[in-house]
């Protein structure tokens, strides 16, 4: 597995411990601004972010912008603090309590207060673990407050927490029920709708409105109560605890004063030795997608799991886990610091949670792993081929087992007899309802496709997780599918026609450069699969193909100092970020002079925060700015591509989950947000993979 490759290349670029040090020093402070913080980050669903940059000054949202409030007060020596969330009818009865930082690590979050003297660290653990896919399915967020005196003196400590049922509907109207549970070392607090509607809807902005939300506490260590917010918030303000048993007539309708899931716990005396309390955040989909007609349980539901093991299992690695995420998270940012620099590592870790929470992974009938994207605010397609594409650097650098898990849904799509063309189909449906293509007119449609985008797109990775693999065992799986793929793109890829590539936004183009740099390259990736494949004459007839349209692209193209937008478009320029993997694959399509040429040329377009995609707007695309900047053969240039990038991130707004598309003259977002292509920028740490070029 990849992962394995990674750490050895984290340990042999630099002593860890010394290099960890510093990187730690700089995500302390603050080398990027995160547009929005990651908290929750578990799927498409289970996604909740602070769009502030003080933690209490706002309640935290789901990453579509409905609210999903969490809460949380202390009590210090009898005076109330908040450190979360913002009940504007208690701002008088507890002030927000001094943040002093906040550090987001690829799989933590963490919050720092100090005041009254105290210290307080408020750490969102999502243990995404990329070589453990059990732990990385279980849905559940750990979220932990860790206390200690800085003054010398004991003070007396005692922690709210509560989080509202909006976690648990898509609409304000719909009515919640609430119960308590619990297992042998949990006390379960369980909120759900009434009408528990399990799967019946698709769609962009929605919210999840069936299963059940768990606030999980260990017994012995925590008051619980099911309860109307007010009443429970002034009960504890009030006396430092929790109403004395749970609310009966609590409000089931939606409105300001929604029900909670609230939970109390002491600390007692705290003095300088850290005393730790932690609770579990968790959501159990019951069934998270429809595919082709069947139900799809979660990956952790599996062998049969339920909620109440789940959150046991959950609880009892807790620790072990704390610790394997602190070890992940120090390899990945050493390593990524090293390849890329301080700015680019932070971007790293504020890109890593945001990409696996658009994901959810679930296994099909026949037991092969299923990790489809959501595209978030573009059109909830599910399972997006040019989603994929430029997801698909975390995943190589990270697990070719979530690589091919990814590349799944459109593989058993095209091999179902559903789909009838003789290119890749560009989605499975829109999620989390994947029966079939719904892009530009669906599966009975030829209109207003990506042929030769998405054909390319798939032949590409393929390639890449063979070379990684180190076998085409998974490729040969598809072979009819991937032939006729590749003899598609023979015929239509050189000069394509009028059609439209994944930079849909801006319309068809005919005789798009890029999109022709991108099938030339998918060409010579299928050549290099029928190589290992063991099929030679088919690896000499692509090959030879792929290296003649490459010569004949330099000349189409060519436009003087540059190259063209498009072969019949004299003074129009793009990016040509897909020749990228020619570099990075060694494929050795494109003469040399031709990336230095475009990298000039581009050091010539750039705008305060960005290079834009192409002559046509000023606006960008994130993913295809930083592959852009990895076509580079120099530090020198790679950074100066990716100064103006930073300054993006620093500046964008509104204040969302990161978008990939803005206006690089503004910093503003044009559209799209929380989505999985930002785990593109991990393509840089692809340069470190030996193995992709042998």
């Amino acid at each position: 597995m990849s992962l394995t490759t990674f750490k050895k290349s984290a340990l042999a670029f630099v002593a860890l411990c010394a290099t960890f040090v510093a990187t730690n020093l700089a995500v302390a402070n603050d080398p990027l601004r995160a547009p929005a913080v990651p908290l929750i980050a578990v799927d498409p669903y289970f996604s909740v972010w602070s769009n502030t940059d003080k933690l209490a000054d706002s309640f935290p949202v789901h990453w579509t912008g409905h609210i999903n409030a969490l809460t949380s007060y202390v009590r210090v020596d009898g005076e109330n603090f908040r450190l979360m969330g913002n009940p504007s009818q208690f701002v008088d009865a507890a002030k927000a309590m001094n943040q002093t930082n906040v550090a987001i690590l690829p799989t933590t979050t963490t919050y720092t207060f100090q005041d009254a003297g105290v210290e307080i660290n408020l750490v969102f653990t999502n243990p995404n673990l990329p070589d453990d896919l059990m732990t990385l399915s279980y849905p559940a967020t750990y979220l932990a407050w860790n206390v200690k005196s800085i003054d010398g003196k004991e003070h007396d400590v005692k922690i709210y927490f509560d989080a509202s049922a909006e976690l648990c509907v898509n609409v304000t109207e719909q009515k919640v029920v609430a119960l308590r549970e619990e297992t042998e070392n949990l006390d379960l607090l369980r909120m759900g709708t009434e009408s528990q509607e399990v799967l019946a809807k698709s769609g962009d902005n929605i919210r999840i409105d069936w299963g059940y939300f768990y606030v999980a506490a260990k017994k012995g260590d925590a008051q619980t109560v099911i309860a109307g917010a007010d009443l429970s918030r002034e009960t504890f303000l009030k006396s430092g605890d929790l109403v004395k048993e749970d609310d009966k007539n609590f409000p089931r309708e939606a409105r300001d004063n929604w029900p909670v899931a609230a939970v109390a716990m002491n600390c007692g005396k705290v003095g300088a030795e850290n005393v730790q309390k932690s609770i579990i955040l968790a959501y159990d989909d019951e069934y998270s997608l429809v595919f082709l007609g069947e139900k799809l349980r979660p990956y952790w539901r599996k062998d049969g799991m339920e909620a109440k093991e789940m959150l046991e299992a959950v609880n009892a690695q807790y620790g072990d886990v704390v610790k394997r995420c602190a070890k992940f998270n120090d390899e990945l940012m050493a390593f990524a610091t090293k390849v890329g620099g301080e700015k680019y590592a932070a971007l790293c870790a504020i890109t890593y949670p945001q990409t696996i929470a658009a994901h959810k992974l679930a296994v099909l009938p026949n037991g092969k792993l299923f990790l489809p994207s959501k595209e978030n605010f573009s059109n909830g397609c599910g399972g997006t081929v040019d989603l994929i594409y430029p997801t698909g650097p975390l995943f190589a650098v990270l697990s070719t087992e979530l690589l091919e898990a990814s590349m799944n849904p459109p593989l058993e799509y095209a091999a179902s007899g559903r789909w009838p063309w003789p290119y890749s189909p560009h989605d499975e449906g829109q999620y989390p309802l994947l029966n079939g293509q719904v892009y530009g007119g669906g599966e009975k449609s030829e209109d207003n496709q990506m042929p030769v985008e998405e054909t390319a797109n798939m032949l590409i990775l393929l390639d890449v997780d063979a070379r990684l693999t180190g076998s085409v065992d998974y490729a040969k799986e598809y072979w009819d599918i991937l032939k006729s793929w590749a003899e598609y793109l023979l015929d239509k890829g050189l000069d394509p026609e009028n059609q439209l590539c994944t930079d849909d936004f801006a319309g068809h183009l005919a005789h798009n450069a890029n999109l022709s740099a991108k099938a030339i390259v998918a060409l010579a990736c299928y050549a290099d699969l029928c190589q290992r494949a063991g099929y030679a004459d088919d690896a000499k007839r692509f090959r030879e193909k792929a290296d003649e349209f490459a010569a004949q692209w330099v000349k189409l193209a060519d436009d003087g100092d540059h190259y063209r937008l498009a072969f019949d478009r004299p003074d129009t320029w793009s990016m040509k970020y897909n020749i990228v993997w020619d570099r990075l694959l060694d494929l050795k399509l494109f003469p040399k002079e031709v990336t230095e040429k475009e990298m000039k040329y581009y050091k010539t377009k750039l705008n305060k925060y960005g290079l834009p995609l192409d002559n046509r707007s000023d606006y960008t695309k994130l993913d295809w700015e930083v592959w852009t900047a990895t076509l580079a053969d120099n530090q020198e240039d790679f950074d100066a591509l990716m100064a103006p990038i930073y300054e993006f991130v620093d500046a964008t707004t509104p204040r969302v989950p990161l978008t990939d598309w803005y206006y690089t003259s503004t910093a503003k977002q044009v559209g799209f947000q929380a989505r999985s292509v930002v785990g593109g920028i991990y393509i840089k740490l692809m340069e470190t993979q030996e193995e992709l070029r042998k």
